[in-house]
């Protein structure tokens, strides 16, 4: 064999045995990514937030739901959903058992474009392409209603253009979030308006899209916690996300980053995939731990503690 088809071989096996860990081994490994982030109001106790999203949740996936199940043993004080739980159906009752006794804690939602519609086989260059050039393709409508109404049950409060004042140990919150701005239904003149003094002010949207950071950075809020890119899903070691399928920058695609002078921004990478593009590199699905300590006087503090990823509960493969 000469050279070139030795090339070529060995080219082709390196893709294949890529492709290989990408759809069989990475998607399925679940990753706690914990961060401590100074926005709480001077004096205020440290508060333990748990952000989930992205699911993309199928019947069968049980490996994902007794992951997710057993997040409630980190004991987060809040529960964060920042959209996108299912990709089914009849995936309604996957998520809530996943869910399961994170739904006796307090928590918060808002949804994305996969709680309303059900994905649809798409050219999987599409990903690479920036969203402003990529035409909305929606599936089915999906039993979102149900979900809602499951999470509105055990207690957990829908954000959707809403501004709510409530208590999370001892301590003040006031929050505010957004519909799908993927989907342009984010209205935020609705939530409009400078915040109230709290021990946190938090903003909750599932897309990160530049435009709605903005006013929120605006009106003063401490945090923004956000879902929907994937992480970018297909990262290139030492360069990072290739896309983030928003406006956002590709260096914000999961993790903490600032948005101006006072605010903090929380992309996590989600815990799903779609089913049609089932496929993670350099980027597990992960649910972040957030610890949140009170801000310096110094506006200009940076994050005290570094990003971690940790493997956390059980194992097993799912569907």
């Amino acid at each position: 064999m000469n050279t070139l088809g030795r090339t070529l071989l060995a080219t082709t096996a390196i893709g294949t045995a890529t492709l290989a860990y990408a759809t069989g081994i990475e998607r399925r490994h679940w990753t706690l990514r914990e961060a401590t982030v100074p926005v709480l109001a001077p004096g205020s106790a440290p508060l333990r937030v748990l952000h989930i999203s992205d699911l993309h949740m199928l019947p069968g996936q049980r490996s994902k739901q007794r992951w997710v199940a057993a997040l409630d043993e980190l004991e987060p004080d809040l529960v964060v959903n920042t959209g996108d739980n299912l990709a089914h159906k009849q995936a309604v009752p996957a998520v809530i058992r996943a869910l399961g006794p994170l739904l006796n804690r307090p928590g918060v939602f808002v949804f994305g474009s996969n709680d309303y519609f059900a994905p649809r086989p798409k050219n999987p260059a599409r990903y690479l392409l920036p969203s402003a050039k990529t035409k909305r393709v929606h599936g089915i409508p999906l039993p979102w209603r149900d979900l809602r109404a499951a999470m509105i049950e055990r207690g957990w409060l829908d954000l959707t253009h809403v501004r709510q004042a409530f208590t999370v140990a001892g301590q003040s919150v006031f929050a505010a979030g957004l519909d799908d701005p993927h989907l342009k239904r984010d209205r935020y003149q609705d939530i409009a308006g400078a915040v109230p003094s709290a021990s946190l002010r938090l903003g909750v949207t599932h897309s990160p899209e530049p435009r709605v950071l903005d006013p929120f950075a605006a009106d003063g809020y401490d945090l923004v916690l956000a879902g929907h890119t994937h992480g970018g899903q297909l990262r290139v070691p030492g360069y990072g996300a290739i896309v983030t399928n928003c406006d956002l920058d590709r260096s914000r695609a999961r993790g903490v980053s600032r948005w101006g002078a006072h605010m903090w921004l929380n992309v996590s990478a989600g815990l799903g995939t779609s089913p049609y593009a089932p496929v993670r590199f350099a980027c597990p699905p992960e649910a972040s731990l957030l610890t949140l300590v009170p801000r310096a006087v110094d506006a200009g503090q940076s994050a005290s503690g570094a990003e971690r990823d940790t493997r956390f509960g059980v194992g097993g493969n799912v569907r």
